[in-house]
């Protein structure tokens, strides 16, 4: 079975994946339940490969998990113009991300999450490379931000396979229609 390229991201509802300074801490502040979610576990079971752009490799490192990082096991990939040393964790990769993206999907493994952002997931996006859409709706309005996506994205029809709700998150997961 050939691996499927996964974008799975948190969203505002007015679309914004960061506040207008570049922020994610509007995901906590808006979960108000204590209801567990175990739709990472299992969706990450799937996954052997996680890639990422600079913005968001920050945020991970400085925000969201400073002292560990996250996807431990995993093939973990960020793609920067900038000359960076790879670490024991993570590979810093400045060559096209298309070329890159298909050809690591042709090799054998698990399935590859796009974990943000919205550049990275836009390049994926006009070129019709992501086959799962798993947007999780986050129960707040921003007003302004980093919108998950382009104007200029092409028509990309989808079929709707899952929709569930916890701590009043939506989380839907899409396919691409073939």
């Amino acid at each position: 079975m050939k691996r499927k390229i996964i974008l799975y991201i948190a969203t505002s509802l007015d679309g914004f994946i960061a506040d207008k300074n570049g922020g994610v801490s509007w995901i906590d502040e808006a979960i108000k339940s204590d209801e567990v979610d175990n739709s990472y576990s299992e969706f990450i079971k799937n996954i052997d490969t996680v890639i990422m752009g600079m913005t968001t490799y920050n945020q991970v490192v400085t925000e969201l998990s400073p002292n560990e990082w996250p996807y431990e096991g995993l093939n973990s990939y960020v793609f920067t113009s900038q000359n960076i040393n790879d670490t024991n964790n993570v590979k810093f990769i400045s060559t096209d991300i298309l070329d890159f993206v298909k050809e690591l999907k042709e090799r054998n493994g698990k399935d590859i999450w796009i974990v943000g952002g919205a550049n990275i997931a836009n390049q994926l996006i006009k070129s019709n490379l992501i086959d799962e859409y798993h947007i999780s709706t986050i129960p707040i309005i921003l007003g302004s931000g980093m919108s998950l996506f382009n104007n200029d994205n092409p028509k990309i029809p989808l079929n709707l396979d899952k929709c569930s709700e916890v701590n009043g998150i939506v989380t839907s997961i899409y396919s691409r229609r073939r």
